[in-house]
């Protein structure tokens, strides 16, 4: 009713006997907040139709995983332990069981390890495709960039054993105690990195997870 009575147009005889109800103030009453208010209320629904679609998309950002989201992230740990296998080389001989758990994945290791720049090739694919890529969700991108950071950290094993390359003695025993360690520490977070994903939870691995959080955003 309020609505109808300010649109509606004002009779010359109504102007006539209230001199206050000039144009001047018609127009300012077109502009009362009852009149605003009356808007808003018939344009607001729009509006918070359209919040609902320019929000839905956002729950790309969040930690939640689907199945294909698991799958992904949990492949993703696979890059750094094949890329560092051979640190594992004195500890697998050594222990049977170890052999029988790596055993099956032999034959995607040769394939890792038969081009030279397969692991560069895979780390800028990983960067650029997933990580930097925003049509993953955060769950993805956080674990990848957790698997890249944990690959980066192999640069310093492997400029340790360049440098050194002991051949006997004592430093021959203190490299293949940090090999092994290497190695051991590269396969627990296969596992807990993998089989977290699987259930959909998040792993943190220690060194490399507030790493990842910073490229993540």
């Amino acid at each position: 009713m309020v609505f109808s009575s300010l649109v509606s147009p004002i009779s010359p005889l109504s102007l006539s006997n209230r001199p206050h109800d000039s144009p001047f103030v018609l127009s300012v009453k077109l502009k009362h907040p009852c009149f605003i208010a009356k808007e808003y209320s018939r344009i607001s629904p729009n509006n918070a139709h359209r919040r609902r679609i320019v929000v839905a998309p956002k729950s790309k950002g969040s930690d939640s995983a689907d199945p294909p989201d698991r799958i992904i992230s949990a492949i993703c740990y696979f890059y750094p332990f094949f890329d560092g296998v051979q640190y594992g080389k004195y500890v697998i001989t050594q222990f049977t069981p170890l052999q029988a758990l790596i055993q099956p994945l032999v034959p995607a290791i040769k394939v890792f390890r038969s081009f030279p720049f397969n692991g560069f090739l895979v780390f800028l694919t990983l960067y650029f495709v997933v990580v930097r890529n925003n049509n993953f969700s955060r769950y993805v991108r956080f674990n990848t960039m957790q698997a890249i950071v944990l690959d980066v950290l192999l640069i310093f094993p492997d400029l340790l054993e360049r440098t050194f390359n002991p051949r006997d003695g004592f430093g021959l025993d203190l490299m293949m105690s940090l090999d092994s360690t290497v190695f051991l520490f590269l396969l627990v977070c296969l596992i807990y990195g993998s089989s977290s994903c699987l259930l959909g939870q998040m792993p943190r691995l220690p060194i490399v997870a507030d790493a990842a959080d910073r490229q993540v955003l």
